[in-house]
């Protein structure tokens, strides 16, 4: 079992910054793909961004050039660092992470959210 737990959520002004963290634990042999994703009230759950073990990325247009996500493997951890943030930017963001538990069971696990304010 995986276990996913964030932090750094909040409420910030339009235009602030805020770094959401991740941190994996449990039975992991290895994480093949980490990323945030997040839902606003009414709509859908969307990707904001990914990361593979490479370093591969891939970001929501709506957050490019904006938002950076970074992880450290040998940690479990993922970042996100969100820049100029926007109203539209309010949600709860999940994290998620894709991979192999020990006895090659493959996993995906979400967290528990954290909420991410922009004030206008």
């Amino acid at each position: 079992q995986v276990q996913l737990v964030e932090s750094g959520g909040g409420l910030v002004r339009t235009g602030g910054s805020l770094r959401l963290s991740c941190a994996a634990s449990g039975t992991i042999f290895s994480i093949a793909t980490m990323g945030w994703y997040r839902q606003a009230p009414g709509k859908q759950r969307e990707l904001v961004a990914a990361i593979t073990t490479g370093g591969s990325t891939n970001y929501a247009d709506s957050v490019k050039g904006r938002f950076t996500i970074s992880r450290d493997n040998a940690k479990n951890t993922v970042f996100l660092q969100m820049n100029s943030l926007k109203p539209e930017d309010t949600a709860v963001y999940y994290c998620n992470a894709e991979g192999l538990a020990v006895y090659s069971v493959s996993f995906r696990s979400w967290g528990q959210g954290t909420q991410v304010t922009v004030s206008s």
